[in-house]
């Protein structure tokens, strides 16, 4: 019965109800069973929120986001990865793993599977690779969709936390610090700063040996038809 907070949390969410009272109500339901009184309860959450109140410190870099975002932050961006007509595959994929990774380390909402990789970069990856190799195959195309998929989550995961103000590094702060492991975002931002970068190096790098995968994949092609 002391679980039943989770099963509450579950359900809520199975059903889409409001994130944050369904947590409430999982939580006081907990502390119901296990035996506290409501304002036992009602100090421990306050608690909890006191103790990890800069995890929404974030809330304050909203504004300034909203503002590079609302003057034409992403249709530069297009603007740009469209301007590249003679990439081939892996460079387009690098260049956005790139761009990506910089967009995320400021916390800036530039990218998105939606938005980008499915209208944008994996038609424009396609396009690339059939000007150099004509029709492609499924598992061709199949493949280039993965790395267009790849360089977005590689950016977007390995950066965010290089920013200061993001909620995942304010949690992380909060939960360190509660564990008895004082620490400040900038210090969490500025070991993230390193991973990021290997994850850009990383990805460009298996970008560009894609293309030669590529090349390889479709000379063996020839030759077997020539055959």
């Amino acid at each position: 019965m002391k679980l039943i907070g989770v099963l509450i949390v579950i359900v809520g969410f199975i059903l889409k109800l409001d994130t944050l009272a369904v947590v409430v109500v999982a939580g006081l339901a907990t502390g119901l069973v296990a035996g506290m009184s409501p304002m036992k309860i009602l100090d421990t959450l306050g608690t909890a929120f006191i103790t990890n109140r800069t995890a929404t410190l974030f809330i304050l870099t909203l504004p300034a986001i909203g503002l590079c975002e609302r003057n034409g932050l992403k249709d530069k961006a297009v603007d740009f990865i469209t301007s590249l007509k003679n990439a081939t595959t892996g460079r387009l994929i690098a260049i956005w793993q790139i761009i990506r990774t910089i967009a995320s380390a400021f916390s800036l909402r530039i990218g998105g599977h939606p938005q980008f990789i499915r209208p944008l970069i994996n038609p424009m990856a396609q396009a690339a690779a059939e000007v150099q190799y004509g029709e492609l195959d499924e598992k061709t195309q199949d493949a280039i969709k993965g790395m267009c998929a790849g360089s977005e989550n590689y950016g977007n995961f390995f950066a965010q936390n290089c920013f200061m103000g993001a909620s995942g590094t304010l949690l992380i702060v909060s939960t360190l610090t509660e564990q008895g492991y004082p620490v400040d975002a900038l210090q969490i931002a500025g070991q993230s700063v390193p991973i990021a970068v290997l994850s850009v190096v990383v990805g460009v790098i298996y970008a560009l040996l894609f293309d030669q995968i590529l090349k390889r994949r479709f000379a063996d092609r020839k030759k077997q038809e020539g055959k």
